[in-house]
């Protein structure tokens, strides 16, 4: 499990966090001319839904889902979607995306007034359910990665860190209410004093 006290995430030139498990996804492609990256989303994921654990997301943003292998996999299997990120139960990041690069994570989203978040948007899924408390793990990983992001791309100010549920409302409800923003908010705020 990761704590507070591991080395700190870095993104380097090409838009990758170190050290995080890259898992290139085909599912991506280049930000539109002058789309400078300003926004974080926070999501969440679980494949079959309400399942932890596993490489069903994995397969999922790879475009690698059998329909065989679970009932819900015929609805999603040939959907083209993917985050930059996932945060496993454990803490474990793994990216799919460069973060130069636009994900497919938003959809039909709106932020402050600005649509078409994928184009200047960062999306990080984290493995849970709207009702299922996320892990500690989770919530220092999700702030040391932040921070990373935020001192990479300095247009990620605290104010524009936002769910999906709240760029895409009617449509979408994560990372839900049991995601406890003070706490994140709070652990991101430790980290910058700490670094």
């Amino acid at each position: 499990m990761q704590n507070m006290n591991d080395s700190k995430f870095s993104i380097d030139e090409l838009g990758w966090c170190q050290p995080s498990r890259h898992v290139p996804s085909p599912h991506y492609d280049a930000r539109p001319p002058a789309s400078d990256v300003s926004l974080l989303v926070v999501h969440n994921i679980s494949l079959p839904p309400g399942q932890f654990g596993g490489d069903s997301i994995e397969k999922f943003f790879l475009g690698q889902l059998k329909p065989s292998d679970h009932p819900f996999f015929s609805v999603i299997a040939n959907m083209k979607v993917s985050a930059h990120c996932l945060i496993r139960r454990t803490g474990e990041v793994v990216q799919f995306v460069s973060f130069n690069d636009r994900a497919w994570h938003a959809g039909n989203s709106s932020f402050a007034g600005q649509e078409r978040c994928n184009d200047y948007s960062i999306g990080i899924e984290l493995e849970g359910v709207d009702s299922v408390a996320y892990e500690q793990a989770q919530y220092q990983a999700l702030a040391r990665l932040t921070f990373a992001l935020q001192q990479h791309y300095q247009l990620i100010t605290n104010e524009r860190i936002t769910g999906h549920q709240y760029i895409a409302p009617i449509r979408k409800t994560d990372p839900g209410l049991v995601f406890e923003w003070p706490k994140f908010r709070n652990l991101l705020n430790y980290i910058s004093t700490e670094y």
